[in-house]
């Protein structure tokens, strides 16, 4: 599929993986819709790449609708980045992870995907457009970490629901596929000491560095354009393997 004149939804598109494929997909002549739960933030980019900003939730089916029917025609382009990544042991020094905090990470992560998902190929269809959606699981799917239970959960989700999802939607001509990052540089990940990011660097075996959001922006392009492709998983993360911990 071509990027050029199309309509492209991506969620978390105010910062991080999000942020860095909106810019991508406008460079490309893509007509941006940023929906970010952070206002400022999604109007900033919104702004700076002649888009269109549209607050709010992803586990929100009115916000999504919003977003989706803000664009001149529905979003052919659907990029799912928003996430949170909270971590947590299942049982920890104080007791039992609450079950609030494990069905929150899969109400934003997973759910929020899903719901994204269900209502742009809802709206393609009733249109009568095809469509490739790429949706944003992690490394953390194959070999999560001791204290990231309720985050892999959510997204093995992701990685899961790939391939149903491009065999139902096939009929509307809408393609479907993953990718799995490993460590890159996000704002979550800048909160980190310098000793640390190097120690995470570190591990990582070719290129032995962190991912640049950028990177991440041009592997949705190569999902997008790349029609045969559909229903996979594709882990971008130097060849890493998470330790336990």
């Amino acid at each position: 599929m071509e990027i050029s004149g199309k309509t492209a939804l991506v969620t978390g598109g105010g910062s991080g993986l999000g942020a860095a494929t909106a810019r991508l997909l406008a460079e490309q002549g893509a007509q941006v819709i940023v929906l970010d739960r952070d206002s400022g933030s999604a109007v900033a980019l919104a702004r700076g790449i002649g888009g269109i900003a549209m607050p709010g939730d992803v586990t929100s089916s009115e916000d999504v609708q919003a977003a989706i029917d803000a664009g001149e025609t529905p979003p052919r382009i659907v990029v799912n980045c928003a996430g949170i990544g909270t971590a947590g042991r299942v049982v920890g020094r104080d007791g039992p992870m609450p079950l609030e905090t494990f069905e929150q990470v899969i109400r934003v992560n997973l759910i929020g995907t899903f719901n994204v998902c269900r209502l742009a190929a809802a709206a393609l269809s009733e249109a009568g457009l095809d469509g490739a959606f790429v949706n944003t699981a992690s490394v953390a799917a194959f070999e999560g970490q001791i204290g990231q239970a309720a985050y892999a959960a959510s997204k093995g989700g992701i990685v899961s629901m790939a391939l149903p999802m491009a065999r139902e939607f096939a009929r509307f001509g809408i393609r479907v596929n993953t990718i799995a990052p490993g460590i890159f540089v996000t704002p979550l990940l800048g909160t980190l000491p310098a000793e640390a990011q190097t120690a995470l660097a570190a591990s990582i075996p070719y290129p032995n560095r962190l991912g640049q959001p950028e990177e991440f922006a041009r592997t949705v392009r190569y999902c997008i354009e790349m029609d045969y492709l559909n229903g996979e998983v594709i882990r971008l993360d130097g060849a890493t393997r998470l330790a336990p911990k």
